[in-house]
């Protein structure tokens, strides 16, 4: 048996799948939860001693056999959040995350210092987002400077799991094009950005490794740590949206990713940049060795989970109180900005619900509003990419919110696009077993002295869709759609001065 570990290093929690290469399933997997610090100011935070605690239980839940047959390891993680280490790798500061927007004075002292809006995406192939790493680093230093005075290693949340199996310090490009750091067409650290920050940050940033290499091999500490075999190989990993995109396939032109999660993102591989940050198409990079434009959205299953509880109904229930409403909600629309947003780049949004008369406020449209504002944010994105001349052929939906019929309909109507489900619905995790089994290839093709195989070879061995849950877009309500998504729009254009 070929048996990797593939690991999602969620924002809620920490997952550990074991699949088998060489039949093509799942074995056994494991999930633990993490907490999270939230405070009004926007502050998200978490600290590194909850990732060890719940990554040692997820593997303490497999059996000694399991955890012996664990050839490689692949690791996903939330983008852009900070991990901030002294020398001796003990955490200086909890883990500033992906949707913390505390930072919003640091982007705008970072970007006037930079020259201005354009000169930043000049340098880093993005603007200076309070979500990315770079404004986290300096709020670092502006609110903890004795804390950042002992800074000696700057770690993405992935790259923290990295170290802790392995102890050596490198990053991948999918990943760090998300600091707001590193100019991804390019391929290198922006000094620029860097030295604005602080003088001595560039010299401690991590060195970047080809995505198809190993990050290091597993230490004889962390193999007792976690009862697995020393000396096996982990992966580069990436951040989740990179993993996710291995997941489903999406590695090569053409297709989309949809992931409808606590946040809500779109995103596409290009064998070529192709970015648009004013549009809130960010300009990131694979972690396949090409480009990952990606649109992401803060607030996106949250709208409806923080409906329904307010509703106090389950999740069935709730999509079968919202499939009751007709297109458009009557009217009702919503604006999720519960934990402020990135696109558009409203860091101090709040969420409304707007359009309510005495004869459309029921629970029926504003569930099912909740629900089209998610893939409204999308169409966003969308939009962004066709106006650079990205032409997709589908949308391969995953997430928490993939599941809902209801919403896969809704998406592929607003998108105008065939809509298709991968059978695995862990395709974070799913990225990193399958960039592990490359990893794997590539190591013995080495040896042997051959190139190894591209990893849309094994994309397609191992992504299935599930052909059954495929919808297809109907005209007469990507009509309707049309209309409520130019309601939406009107009330995002009034609202945005009053957030910005």
């Amino acid at each position: 048996m070929s048996i990797v570990a593939g690991i999602d290093m969620g924002t809620q929690s920490i997952k550990v799948v074991l699949y088998d290469g060489d039949s093509r399933a799942t074995v056994a997997k494991a999930q633990v939860p993490v907490e999270m610090i939230a405070e009004n100011d926007g502050t998200r935070e978490q600290k590194t001693e909850w990732y060890d605690k719940a990554l040692e239980q997820c593997f303490a839940a497999f059996t000694p056999e399991q955890r012996a047959s664990i050839k490689a390891i692949g690791v996903s993680g939330h983008q852009h959040g900070f991990v901030p280490l002294d020398a001796d790798g003990k955490a200086l500061y909890n883990v500033k995350l992906w949707n913390d927007t505390s930072t919003v004075e640091e982007c705008k002292l970072l970007t006037e210092a930079a020259g201005g809006a354009d000169a930043v995406i000049a340098e880093v192939c993005n603007l200076m987002l309070p979500g990315f790493t770079a404004p986290k680093i300096m709020w670092l230093k502006r609110h903890k400077p004795e804390a950042f005075a002992r800074l000696r290693y700057v770690m993405l949340p992935h790259d923290y799991l990295n170290w802790l199996f392995t102890g050596e310090y490198v990053m991948e490009a999918g990943d760090a094009s998300g600091t707001a750091l590193f100019n991804g067409a390019k391929r290198t650290w922006s000094d620029k950005i860097a030295s604005l920050i602080d003088p001595g940050l560039r010299k401690i940033l991590p060195s970047i490794i080809p995505s198809e290499k190993p990050a290091g091999f597993v230490t004889a500490k962390a193999a007792a740590r976690f009862g697995i075999a020393a000396g096996i190989p982990v992966s580069s990993g990436g951040g989740d949206n990179m993993m996710g995109a291995i997941g489903t396939g999406t590695v090569s032109d053409g297709f989309l990713t949809m992931s409808l999660g606590t946040s809500g993102t779109l995103y596409g591989y290009s064998d070529s940049p192709v970015a648009n940050p004013a549009k809130g198409l960010s300009g990131f990079n694979s972690s396949t060795g090409g480009y990952l434009p990606l649109l992401c959205t803060m607030n996106c299953t949250v709208a409806t989970e923080e409906t329904r509880a307010l509703f106090e109904l389950d999740v069935k229930a709730f999509d079968a109180c919202a499939a009751k409403a007709p297109i458009g909600s009557d009217g009702v629309v919503f604006l999720p900005f519960f934990n402020g947003e990135r696109t558009p780049n409203l860091p101090n949004g709040r969420a409304s619900i707007m359009g309510l008369t005495a004869a459309n406020a029921s629970r029926e449209n504003i569930a099912r509003a909740a629900m089209e504002s998610a893939i409204f944010g999308m169409r966003i994105g969308l939009e962004a990419f066709q106006a650079l001349g990205f032409r997709a052929k589908e949308i391969r939906i995953i997430g928490g919110g993939s599941k809902s019929p209801l919403w896969r309909e809704i998406a592929a109507n607003v998108m105008n696009l065939p809509v298709k489900r991968p059978e695995n619905d862990e395709a974070a995790a799913m990225g990193g077993a399958i960039q592990a089994l490359w990893c794997l290839e590539s190591i013995e093709a080495t040896k042997s002295g051959k190139a190894a195989r591209p990893i849309s070879k094994l994309t397609d061995e191992h992504v299935r869709i599930n052909e059954a849950e495929r919808v297809l877009p109907d005209p007469a309500a990507v009509s309707a759609y049309d209309k409520a998504y130019a309601a939406y729009n009107r009330y995002l254009d009034a609202l945005s001065p009053l957030y910005s």
